[in-house]
């Protein structure tokens, strides 16, 4: 997949607040798709599963096999090159603004 087809799936996936939410339920540990479907059972299985294709798909999660369970583990090196890309560059930008707005201020 291509960098910029890969930052498309991501900032698609981190669209969501469900998704965003289930990102947060993993930020911790590891979770079962049972765990998370508990956890969030205001959706049924199959949207919950849904849900996680996409993050899947964004390689947000990696999703293991362990017997009958689904484990799913939070990848945020995704997350970490889109702040990488766009959101350091911008704070960078934003402080020396800040900066010459002090010192015009203290004038």
């Amino acid at each position: 997949m291509s960098s910029k087809s890969n930052e498309d799936a991501v900032f698609k996936a981190l669209a969501n607040a469900k998704r965003r939410q289930m990102l947060d339920a993993l930020k911790d540990a590891p979770q079962t798709t049972g765990a998370l479907c508990e956890a969030f059972a205001e959706m049924d299985r199959c949207t919950v599963m849904q849900h996680l294709k996409v993050l899947e798909d964004a390689g947000l999660i990696i999703a293991r096999r362990d017997g009958r369970e689904r484990w799913n583990h939070l990848n945020a090196l995704p997350i970490k090159a889109i702040h990488d890309r766009w959101i350091s560059q911008y704070a960078g930008h934003a402080i020396s603004v800040l900066e010459a707005l002090k010192k015009e201020i203290e004038k």
